[in-house]
C-alpha cells in the first residue's frame, strides 16, 4: 500500500531589503536621525546597493554597545557610510540606536557611554580599521529594470555560444545598467550593405560587483537581415565580427 507523500509547508524566503528600505529602517529607530546632514540623506536617494558589517562591540556587567558600519553604493560610483551605535546604557536598560555620518562624532558619542574606557572591544580586531569600499564601479549606471533588460538581451541573442544559465542567474540581481557603443579598434566592413556595431551592456549587481555583456549587431546574414549576438567578453565579440566579415567577403 502506498503512503501519500506529505511535505512541510513551504515558507518562501523574504526578499532582501532594498537600499531605500534599509535606510528607512535605520532612520526610523535612531534617536538622533534629525541631526544627520540633509546633504548626506539626499545623496542616499540614488543608492544602488548596500552592505552592513559589525565594526566593534563591548559587553560588561549586563551593559553592551555595538557599532555597525552601513555603506551604500551610489550610481556615480561613490559610497556613503553611516555609523550606527547600539547600546543599553540609558535609563531602564532599553536598547537605543544612534546614527552618525562622521566617525569622529561616533567616537565622541561612544566615549560618553558609562562603560570602562580601557576595556577591549569584543569582536573581530581586524575590523577596527576598515578600508575604503573596494572595486567601485567604473560605469555611470542608471537605475531601472536592469534584470529584465538582461533577460531580453540574452533572449534575442542568436549565437549558440551566448552566455548560459549561470550568467543569466547572476543577472537576476542586476539593479542598474549602462549601454555604450564600443569603439577602439574599428568594426570590420563586410561589403556593400553589410554593417557591424558593438555595444557593451554593463550591469551593476546588488553586491556591488559588475558584469558586462557584449552585443554584436550586424547584417552579415545570407538574407541580409539584422542579427544579434551576445558574448561574455569583448575579445570574443570582436573575434565573432571578424569571422562574419571574412565569411561575407569570401562569399
Amino acid at each position: 500500500m502506498s503512503v501519500p507523500y506529505e511535505s512541510a509547508a513551504y515558507e518562501p524566503a523574504e526578499p532582501p531589503e532594498s537600499p531605500e528600505e534599509q535606510l528607512e529602517r535605520l532612520l526610523g529607530r535612531a534617536l538622533n536621525s534629525f541631526e544627520l546632514p540633509d546633504e548626506t540623506l539626499c545623496r542616499l536617494d540614488c543608492a544602488l546597493a548596500y552592505d552592513t558589517s559589525l565594526y566593534s562591540a563591548h559587553h560588561s556587567a549586563g551593559r553592551h554597545r555595538e557599532t555597525y558600519r552601513h555603506t551604500w553604493l551610489l550610481a556615480d560610483g561613490t559610497a556613503v557610510t553611516l555609523w550606527e551605535l547600539v547600546h543599553n546604557t540609558g535609563p531602564g536598560g532599553q536598547t537605543q540606536y544612534e546614527l552618525y555620518a562622521d566617525e569622529e562624532e561616533l567616537r565622541a558619542a561612544t566615549a560618553r557611554l558609562p562603560l570602562p574606557p580601557d576595556a577591549p572591544d569584543f569582536g573581530l580586531p581586524v575590523m577596527t580599521h576598515l578600508p575604503p569600499v573596494p572595486n567601485l564601479p567604473v560605469h555611470a549606471y542608471e537605475p531601472g529594470d536592469s534584470a529584465d533588460h538582461a533577460r531580453r538581451l540574452l533572449r534575442r541573442a542568436e549565437n549558440p555560444d551566448r552566455p548560459g544559465a549561470d550568467t543569466a542567474h547572476l543577472l537576476h540581481n542586476a539593479c542598474a545598467h549602462q549601454i555604450t557603443q564600443a569603439f577602439g579598434r574599428p568594426c570590420p566592413v563586410g561589403g556593400a550593405g553589410v554593417g557591424f556595431a558593438l555595444y557593451e551592456h554593463a550591469f551593476l549587481l546588488r553586491d556591488g560587483s559588475e558584469i558586462s555583456l557584449w552585443e554584436v549587431e550586424h547584417t552579415a546574414t545570407p538574407d541580409g537581415r539584422h542579427m544579434c549576438e551576445v558574448y561574455s567578453t569583448e575579445a570574443a565579440a570582436r573575434e565573432a565580427m571578424d569571422r562574419r566579415a571574412a565569411r561575407v567577403s569570401g562569399a
